[in-house]
């Protein structure tokens, strides 16, 4: 038994994509889907500007600087890492 399913494993691609009913997404319900998301947070920010607690903006705007200073810091290990390959050669 366990030599007739080593045999099948190594006669079949593992990592081909079968056919199946969703195996993609509809082009017009990935731009209806974006569109949605997007008029949700915008109107998510909007209704919640002045309040204290609930302000989205806010928050938003905080994560957005810090992942700013994140890319910057993992762009410039990067171009470390590339430089002392090159060196090597």
């Amino acid at each position: 038994m366990d030599k007739y399913f080593i045999h099948i494993l190594k006669h079949r691609n593992l990592f081909k994509q079968k056919k199946t009913l969703f195996t993609t997404m509809n082009k017009w319900l990935e731009i209806l889907a974006g569109l949605v998301l997007v008029i949700a947070a915008i109107l998510a920010w909007a209704f919640t500007k002045g309040l204290v607690f609930w302000d989205f903006g806010t928050a938003a705007w905080e994560v957005l600087k810090g992942g700013l200073v994140w890319l910057v810091i993992l762009v410039g290990l990067l171009f470390l890492m590339l430089g002392i390959s090159d060196l090597k050669e």
